[in-house]
């Protein structure tokens, strides 16, 4: 069997033209990384695939690459480093004063190294979307793609999903699955990963605003 090409299985199966939604959505990005995610979204944002705008870039980490991106694209970001707030609760709370008063509406979280609080739910009420790499349920929480070796599994993958209160949970959106190859390492499967992410989570998107 030829594992060079991994399968992948996106659900639900939809068309752009299926996703297009008649209103520009107003985004607000929550990140603490890289910033691929971002990226992507901006990506298909400028390609016409997603109707929306990325009003502003929240990150949380000062020497985070996203930052770098968000220039590049002529985003507007603001820094709110956690280690400036008292608790989680009042880092939420500066968010949620920042994202307003930009007029967002949506909230997506792409790397978003901090559990949110019911500060951000409340003021976003099943508004904030999040993506991780896994095959949600399983695998909740941090080092996802090393739980999934460690487990031996044969198949993971990433999730765009509504957030509640319980880390990584809230209602599915859209999930793509990848095979766990012999010689996979955390390095490797992350990459695969990844490439599926930029894949869906600009539908998982789309897919929650049409709900």
């Amino acid at each position: 069997m030829d594992h060079s090409f991994p399968t992948v299985i996106v659900s639900p199966s939809l068309t752009w033209e299926q996703l297009q939604l008649q209103k520009t959505i107003k985004l607000g990005v929550m990140a603490s990384g890289s910033g691929t995610n971002f990226e992507a979204i901006a990506q298909a944002i400028n390609e016409g695939k997603l109707n929306g705008q990325i009003e502003l870039l929240v990150y949380n980490n000062p020497h985070a690459k996203v930052k770098e991106r968000a220039d590049k694209l002529n985003i507007p970001s603001v820094l709110l480093n956690h280690r400036d707030y008292p608790s989680r609760e009042a880092l939420d709370e500066a968010i949620v004063e920042v994202f307003k008063a930009h007029q967002v509406e949506w909230v997506v979280m792409v790397g978003w190294m901090r559990i949110i609080t019911k500060v951000l739910l409340k003021a976003f009420p099943q508004k904030v979307i999040n993506i991780h790499p896994s095959l949600l349920p399983s695998f909740k929480g941090i080092n996802a793609i090393e739980q999934a070796l460690k487990a031996k599994v044969k198949i993971t993958g990433c999730t765009v999903h509504l957030v509640d209160l319980e880390v990584d949970s809230g209602p599915i959106l859209i999930q793509a699955a990848i095979p766990i190859l012999p010689d996979d390492t955390s390095e490797t499967l992350h990459h695969r990963i990844q490439i599926q992410e930029h894949r869906i989570i600009t539908q998982g998107i789309a897919i929650a605003v049409q709900r």
